[in-house]
C-alpha cells in the first residue's frame, strides 16, 4: 500500500495537467461545434466535400456531426488519443522509472517481493486512468449536454467511455509489458509511444483502403469507433474478446519478464 500511494503521489501533478488538458480539448471542441452549426449551411455537407483522406483522419465516417452527439463522435477520436497516450506513458513509466531514477536499491532492499511492487504499482497506475477517465465523462456530459438543444447524448457519450477505458487499460499493459522486457529502462516511454501511433497511423491508412480492413484487428483504434459504438450495435464481441486476452496476455507478461530480468542499480 506504502507503494502504491508513493506512485500516486509521483504521477499526480501529470494526472492534473492531463485532466485539465482533456476538459479544456472537450470545451474548445464543443464550442466550435456551435460556430460551425450557425453557418447556416449542412454541417454535413460541408464534410462531404471534404477529401475522403481529410475525413478519415477526423474520424468522421457516418457520424451525424449536425448533432451535438454527432459531433462528440469526432471529438472522441481526439479525447482517445489523449487517454491512450496517458496510459501506454504510465505503464512504461511506472515500471521503469527505478532503474531510470536509480532507486532501485532504495525499493528493493525492503521485504517485499517483486510480484506485490508490480501489483502496487500497476494498482496505482489503475487507478489514475479510472480518475482520467471519469474526469473525460463527467467533463463531456456536462459540456456536451449544454450544447445539445434538448438531445439525449448521455448513453452515447457512457458508451464510448466504456470503449476508452478498455483501450487504457490496453495501452497500459503494453507500456508496462515494453518496460518490463527491454532492458533499456529509458527507452520504455518512446518505444510504447511509437507503438501507438503506429497503430494509430494504421487505423487511418485501413479508413482509406479497403483492402486493409482485415488489419483491423492490429490496431486497437478500429476496435471501438465512435461511429460505430453510437450509431451501430454497440460493442463487438469479437473486439471485446481480443482486448481482454491482449490485456490479460501482456500483464503476464510483465509479471513473468520483470521479476527475472536483472536490475541496473
Amino acid at each position: 500500500m506504502n507503494i502504491m500511494m508513493r506512485e500516486m503521489k509521483a504521477h499526480r501533478k501529470s494526472l492534473i495537467i492531463w485532466c485539465i488538458g482533456v476538459v479544456v480539448m472537450v470545451g474548445s471542441g464543443m464550442s466550435k461545434f456551435v460556430v460551425m452549426s450557425s453557418t447556416g449551411q449542412s454541417m454535413n455537407d460541408l464534410i462531404a466535400q471534404m477529401p475522403k483522406s481529410l475525413q478519415a483522419i477526423m474520424g468522421i465516417g457516418t457520424l451525424d456531426i449536425s448533432t451535438a452527439s454527432g459531433y462528440f463522435g469526432i471529438l472522441f477520436l481526439y479525447l482517445l488519443i489523449m487517454a491512450t497516450l496517458h496510459a501506454v506513458m504510465l505503464g512504461a513509466d511506472i515500471i521503469s522509472k527505478e532503474e531510470r531514477d536509480k532507486t532501485v536499491e532504495f525499493l528493493f532492499v525492503k521485504p517485499i517481493s517483486r510480484s506485490e511492487i508490480i501489483t502496487s504499482k500497476l494498482l496505482a497506475a489503475l487507478v489514475n486512468i479510472v480518475i482520467f477517465n471519469i474526469v473525460t465523462w463527467v467533463s463531456s456530459a456536462v459540456i456536451v449536454g449544454k450544447y445539445s438543444n434538448g438531445e439525449s447524448v448521455s448513453a452515447d457519450i457512457a458508451i464510448t467511455m466504456v470503449g476508452m477505458f478498455i483501450l487504457q487499460l490496453l495501452f497500459l499493459a503494453i507500456g508496462s509489458a515494453i518496460a518490463s522486457v527491454i532492458k533499456k529502462s529509458k527507452k520504455a516511454s518512446s518505444l510504447a509511444t511509437g507503438i501507438l501511433l503506429m497503430t494509430f497511423m494504421l487505423s487511418i491508412a485501413i479508413d482509406l483502403n479497403d483492402k486493409l480492413d482485415s488489419l483491423k484487428y492490429v490496431t486497437p483504434f478500429k476496435y471501438f469507433e465512435a461511429k460505430n459504438v453510437m450509431y451501430g450495435e454497440g460493442f463487438e464481441t469479437v473486439f471485446v474478446l481480443l482486448s481482454v486476452i491482449i490485456i490479460v496476455a501482456l500483464f503476464t507478461l510483465t509479471f513473468v519478464f520483470y521479476k527475472k530480468r536483472d536490475l541496473n542499480v
